[in-house]
């Protein structure tokens, strides 16, 4: 073991290598903060405890995005070529849309915890910039990873892997930032975000289909991926989840826009995100022979990927209790808790894996 060189790695070493995907842990802090704050299983005396840790890993998660935002902008600046570098690599390529994942998701969470420590009047400007930000940068990283792909001879099937789902899913995640602001401005405005919305969700939404195709291909013609790839398997939890959940938003929301229609697309929202629930529940199933697969033929070597273990499971969690007290089912509401508790043991083992790995270099190494 090589602890004492890994120690002494030069800053710009590590600067050369930093990878695309550390804004997952935004990502996987931010929505243990949401999950929390909904108390899964509506104890009243877990409440406020539960409420304070929410807002506890939401700070946490800005906390974050600025840590490693520094070091992901500079890389930029000195070392573009090996930034260029893994934004054409067909497996690295993609984890570069964790940084606007990371944006929209913080925008998120600050929409449900911040009304508990923010002002409006610093609430919806902060919102408003993450979100100009986030999905600004959303398109261009999802146009241009998918271009590359196009572009690029010789991508082999073995390179398909559930990374690819990381620029569908933050698309999805668009309406759950711009819905909210729907009741805040004028009519023409509001049809405006209705569209903006309307559009993230549809390319993510579509985007997911083809690239869950690609993946079951994969999946059955093929070896299953390298262990360093496993955790990617969970990651399609993720556009399951919010897109069920964006479409609740999108009717709750949207009630001014629809007029008449509300109970309607309301209706069809309830029963879209079952659906999609449904699909989510079959997919966690399969994530978790897989990795019981994996883990039967050895350790998994740790990586930055490891933190796809959080957000997938995080969301769908939150879609479980966002379901549960909307059709009012104990049931759902005590897998909530289950899967809160799974989020939990994910979160806690990825992030001291993280601490480790940090200290002994071992999470510079690609």
């Amino acid at each position: 073991m090589t602890t004492q060189s890994n120690n002494t790695t030069p800053p710009l070493t590590v600067l050369h290598s930093f990878h695309p995907g550390w804004f997952g842990a935004v990502m996987g802090t931010a929505i243990v903060g949401v999950s929390a704050f909904m108390n899964p299983g509506n104890i009243s005396a877990l409440e406020s405890p539960l409420r304070v840790v929410g807002v506890a890993f939401v700070v946490l998660a800005y906390a974050l995005f600025v840590a490693l935002g520094v070091p992901y902008v500079l890389r930029w600046v000195h070392h573009p070529d090996a930034a260029l570098k893994d934004l054409r690599h067909p497996i690295l390529g993609a984890l570069y849309g964790t940084f606007p994942g990371g944006v929209l998701v913080l925008a998120t969470a600050t929409l449900i915890v911040g009304p508990s420590v923010l002002s409006v009047d610093v609430l919806f400007p902060l919102v408003a910039i993450l979100a100009a930000v986030g999905i600004a940068l959303t398109f261009v990283i999802g146009v241009v990873f998918a271009y590359i792909l196009f572009i690029t001879p010789n991508v082999a099937p073995e390179q398909v892997n559930g990374g690819w789902f990381i620029p569908p899913v933050v698309n999805i995640i668009i309406p759950m930032v711009l819905m909210p602001f729907v009741s805040r401005v004028d009519g023409e405005t509001a049809r405006g975000l209705l569209v903006v919305s309307g559009a993230g969700w549809g390319i993510g939404f579509f985007l997911f289909l083809l690239i869950a195709a690609l993946l079951y291909n994969r999946l059955v013609f093929h070896p299953l991926p390298a262990a360093p790839l496993a955790p990617s398997l969970w990651i399609g939890l993720g556009p399951v989840a919010v897109a069920g959940l964006a479409l609740i938003r999108v009717a709750q929301d949207g009630a001014k826009v629809w007029g008449e229609m509300s109970v309607s697309i309301s209706a069809f929202a309830q029963l879209g995100a079952f659906a999609f629930w449904g699909f989510g529940l079959w997919w966690l199933a399969a994530a978790v022979l897989l990795l019981a697969r994996y883990l039967r033929a050895g350790s998994l070597p740790f990586g930055v990927g490891w933190w796809a273990f959080t957000f997938p499971v995080g969301a769908y969690t939150v879609m479980t209790l966002t379901l549960a007290r909307a059709w009012r089912v104990s049931a759902l509401e005590v897998f909530g808790i289950a899967l809160f508790v799974l989020l939990v043991v994910f979160w806690l083992v990825v992030t001291i894996r993280t601490l480790i790995g940090v200290r002994t270099g071992e999470a510079w190494k690609r």
